[in-house]
């Protein structure tokens, strides 16, 4: 037995002299940008490496008007809903690449969210006013859909996994539903006009929901207790047409694009109050997400078709703005381990 491991070892450093030892994983923390395109062949999702703030080519080809993207909390895929032809594309973080076929929903998906364990995805249809579920092992839809309020778009999933909480943009209200049974727990939450972005704080005890128009009305940040599942009132005033909204880590602040305003509101989640002055950033802010330090906020901005990043110790944009596809509209950032070592006894044994 002793010969035997010996002569492997021999043989390990003769194929294999300059390898060091297995080293701990390395991190990438990528941000992923869905390119809502003017076209089918500007369907794209952009990789931006956040090391360096630069974007990563070529470009991921997926679905007509990629417009919602979610991570699956190991990093391995993202998942991104096609709102013109009904569909969800399945992407490798490791290859990015599209893996399978694109997986049919209903209609109009827009937002996507995952539940912390990954083993399923939530998609907001739209124009079908419900809810798509997604096995994520065999990535083939659950049925029946879950019906929910007019127009859903936004959509989040509490820390523990028991509640996806969706935005009705159409009916003034959030819906709550319960993931062991797959059905609403009703009655539906009032909130402002209009609501659209979503998120759930760290802890679990609060949703913050934007709502308004781009003509100055309404334009609140709605906040529910989720041990009640009832507003907290006042609402938050913010800028012109609130759209996308991201909390951080620590769940301090909650970061608001203001779509109108082209600028950035900050809430501190201890007060409910903004904290001013309020961040310029590119043209149609859209939607945000945040790295999992808390660091930096990244911001899409539809209308230039670039990224923008914000520092968030001095709520300060860092440039400059990263250029990536078309119309660029969601953002999800995944944080993938690579191995950049092997060892011999990781080959042989």
């Amino acid at each position: 037995m002793n010969s035997y491991f010996s002569k492997q070892k021999k043989c390990c450093r003769r194929l294999f002299p300059a390898f060091p030892p297995i080293s701990p994983p390395e991190i990438r923390v990528l941000a992923y940008v869905t390119n809502s395109g003017g076209d089918p062949t500007a369907d794209t999702v952009s990789v931006i490496n956040t090391t360096t703030n630069t974007e990563i080519f070529p470009r991921i080809p997926v679905g007509d008007n990629p417009l919602g993207i979610a991570i699956t909390p190991d990093g391995l895929r993202a998942y991104v809903t096609n709102a013109d032809e009904n569909t969800v594309s399945v992407i490798d973080t490791t290859t990015n690449m599209v893996i399978g076929n694109p997986i049919p929903v209903g209609n109009v998906p827009f937002g996507i969210a995952i539940t912390p364990d990954g083993s399923r995805a939530y998609i907001a249809n739209l124009v079908d006013d419900n809810i798509s579920v997604i096995n994520t092992a065999t990535n083939t839809e659950i049925f029946p859909r879950i019906p929910v309020g007019n127009d859903p778009v936004g959509i989040a999933i509490t820390p523990d996994g028991l509640r996806v909480y969706v935005t009705n943009s159409f009916s003034n209200n959030v819906s709550v539903i319960n993931t062991e049974t797959n059905t609403e727990i009703l009655p539906r939450i009032p909130v402002g006009e209009l609501p659209i972005g979503i998120a759930i704080t760290p802890n679990g005890s609060r949703a913050y929901v934007t709502s308004g128009f781009i003509d100055g009305t309404e334009d609140t940040v709605s906040v529910i207790n989720i041990f009640t599942n009832t507003e907290i009132l006042p609402r938050i005033p913010v800028g012109d047409g609130p759209r996308g909204i991201a909390i951080t880590p620590d769940g301090s602040r909650a970061y608001i694009t203001n779509l109108a305003d082209n600028n950035i509101s900050v809430i501190n989640t201890t007060t409910n109050t903004e904290i001013f002055p309020r961040i310029p950033v590119g043209d149609a802010p859209i939607r945000i997400a945040i790295t999992p330090d808390g660091s930096r906020a990244y911001i899409t901005n539809l209308a230039d078709n670039n990224i923008s990043v914000i520092n968030t110790t001095t709520n300060t944009e860092i440039l400059p703005r990263i250029p990536v596809g078309d119309f660029p509209f969601a953002i999800a950032i995944a944080i993938i381990p690579t191995l950049s070592n092997i060892s011999c006894s990781s080959v042989f044994y």
